[in-house]
């Protein structure tokens, strides 16, 4: 599957799944003042953004130190949305690492990694770029698009959460994991194919 601008924004607006998020996110905010929110909240975002911006831009090195090849990522990268996208579809709970015990505000850990740029993101920004790598502004734009609406969402969630309702968000995320699991076997029969080819 080539990926366009629009897909790709998609892709990873689906994986971060800000809306999914509202619930761990605003109990990962508890502790911290109200007049401290807004700051934590554009600081976390912008060091997910760095994070998966460095896997955009050095992934393809990275790959190639492993000797891993393109099947291989795209096979491992659909195995692992599967996996976040059956997660989606049957929530178990729970709570992120690092939550629950951490007294101080949250730095890094659970909300800039893994909540926005998590093992899924960053092996999905690696894919596509190492696919299209002449699109690099394309995917940054996408990236930039994806964290964008993450603020958006996290500044709103309280607001979001009270007019939606739980079950609404719920319903959401389950529907989010559905269309991801699509992509996700996408991805996974995409590659087998693709490593099946010279056979």
């Amino acid at each position: 599957m080539e990926h366009t601008f629009i897909s790709a924004t998609v892709l990873l607006i689906l994986i971060t799944d800000p809306l999914g998020n509202i619930p761990i996110f605003i109990s990962a905010l508890q502790r911290v003042q109200p007049n401290r929110r807004s700051k934590v909240i554009f600081r976390e975002c912008a060091i997910a953004f760095a994070v998966l911006l460095f896997f955009m831009l050095f992934g393809r090195s990275f790959l190639g130190l492993l000797h891993l090849t393109d099947q291989s990522l795209r096979v491992a990268g659909g195995v692992i949305l599967f996996m976040i996208a059956v997660r989606m579809i049957f929530p178990q709970g729970g709570t992120v690492e690092g939550e629950g015990h951490e007294p101080k505000e949250p730095f890094i850990v659970p909300i800039a990694i893994p909540m926005i740029a998590g093992p899924s993101a960053m092996a999905t920004v690696m894919l596509i770029v190492n696919r299209s790598p002449n699109k690099l502004l394309e995917w940054i734009g996408a990236l930039a698009i994806t964290i964008l609406a993450t603020l958006v969402v996290f500044l709103s969630s309280i607001k979001i959460k009270e007019v939606l309702g739980e079950q609404v968000i719920l319903a959401i995320e389950r529907l989010m994991g559905l269309l991801l699991c699509s992509l996700a076997v996408e991805m996974l029969l995409g590659g087998m194919a693709a490593y099946l080819k010279p056979v």
